[in-house]
């Protein structure tokens, strides 16, 4: 693999995610802008600062380490009811007051209306939510440029195979029965054009016409080197394991795969890409989400699988969890094949950049604080309360002091840099292999 198209991947992707990170800082910056909030700073990633400019009273600049962001808002916190002598307070609640004291200075001769906390609760969702809500619509404008300007891998009509015996495997032996496609002569590079009769334009209507035909003698009209042939197939009883819509092997309450009898003539299709409407980058869409939801909920498990490989003689998992150093591996894994066309590296890094806004969108949604989940999670208990105390008719309790929730934010953070040093660990001793 050649150095420069590895290092061409990388740098592709780190743009993409700087670019990725820009954006959700900029889903967070407009409805601020719009909502009249003061924000002091709009920066892209952190450590030392390489580029700023101040715009009005604003500052926006680009540090060194392209692994984040932030826009710093005035009053992200409502002041603390009580103000106790700092020799008395304990290390987290020193950890809530020094927050709170950051929020006041930062809201400094800020007009009380512009304050983050002053806002009505469903402008603080919408500032908040803008984030990751600029992640997904990025992910699906990524995937809709697949589907629409590349297409989706689509079986067709065209055989790529035709299998000599009914047995899956690669040799047939002496006694096992031949495969019905090769004893009616059916070859690899026909193009079934009609079955009795009926037209046929799509894999599905091949395979949804010998799937109940065990037995029958189906009329395959195919095209071959210009001619076209009438080849009489007569499809035999196999069975067969039944597959979901995910794709899964079904499995039955003893845990064994369901089957079913069906037809089979032992015959594959190629599989060309095909450009699709661009609705139909909403499935990718929702398909990535929830995918990287069941990966977050079982995060412990899979961490564990990662540690056990990076320590031990386990393979890494293709679908397991990866740091952003893994995923710039790989991005230049693929860059560097020679295995790979132009077209299917363009595609690649396309979905690997889509699935990472996703993973953005659905990770920073998780309730809890520095996320944006967590502000958005303070922000509905607050209207919640605030509701329960009018059903009540007691008085407004006032805008949820989310500052107290700062020693988990200390937990979640340290949890944060600890699983993202075991990925990056495994990333560099026991990278994910995909080729």
């Amino acid at each position: 693999m050649d150095i420069f198209p590895f290092l061409l991947g990388v740098l592709i992707f780190l743009i993409g995610l700087s670019l990725s990170i820009g954006l959700h800082e900029l889903g967070h910056l407009i409805p601020a802008k719009i909502f009249k909030v003061r924000v002091a700073q709009y920066m892209i990633g952190f450590g030392p600062t390489l580029l700023r400019k101040k715009w009005g009273e604003t500052e926006y600049g680009i540090k060194a380490l392209p692994l984040g962001g932030y826009i710093s808002m005035a009053g992200m916190f409502p002041p603390g009811k009580s103000r106790a002598k700092s020799g008395s307070r304990s290390f987290f609640g020193k950890l809530v007051q020094d927050a709170r004291d950051a929020s006041a200075e930062s809201a400094e001769n800020v007009a009380p209306d512009r304050l983050f906390y002053r806002l009505p609760v469903w402008k603080r969702i919408i500032i908040m939510f803008g984030g990751p809500f600029m992640n997904l619509v990025l992910a699906f404008v990524l995937f809709a440029i697949i589907v629409v300007g590349f297409g989706m891998p689509q079986a067709t009509n065209t055989l790529s195979s035709v299998s000599t015996c009914i047995e899956a495997s690669e040799t047939c032996s002496a006694t096992t029965p031949d495969a019905p496609g090769a004893l009616a002569g059916l070859k690899p590079g026909d193009t079934i054009v009609a079955i009795n009769g009926a037209p046929v334009s799509a894999w599905d209507q091949v395979s949804t016409a010998i799937v109940p035909a065990a037995g029958n003698t189906l009329g395959f009209t195919v095209e071959r080197s210009g001619e076209t042939l009438t080849i009489p197939v007569t499809p035999v009883e196999v069975s067969r394991p039944v597959f979901g819509d995910d794709g899964a092997v079904v499995t039955g309450p003893d845990g064994d795969a369901v089957t079913q009898r069906v037809g089979f003539v032992g015959i594959s299709p190629v599989t060309d890409m095909v450009a699709q409407p661009v609705t139909a980058a909403f499935p990718l869409v929702g398909q990535t989400v929830t995918g990287t939801a069941n990966m977050i909920l079982n995060l412990p498990q899979r961490l564990v699988e990662v540690g056990e490989a990076a320590f031990g003689p386990e393979e890494r998992q293709l679908d397991g969890p990866i740091s952003v150093v893994g995923v710039g591996r790989v991005a230049g894994d693929i860059a560097g094949s020679n295995q790979v066309t132009t077209d299917g590296k363009v595609v690649s890094l396309l979905g690997i950049l889509a699935s990472l806004n996703v993973a953005l969108f659905v990770f920073n949604l998780i309730p809890l604080l520095p996320l944006d989940g967590g502000h958005i999670a303070g922000a509905l208990w607050e209207l919640i309360r605030r509701g329960w105390a009018r059903l009540r008719k007691r008085p407004d309790p006032g805008p949820v002091d989310i500052a107290r929730f700062m020693p988990i934010t200390l937990v979640v953070v340290v949890i944060m840099i600890g699983m993202s040093a075991l990925l990056i660990y495994a990333d560099i001793v026991k990278p994910v292999i995909i080729f």
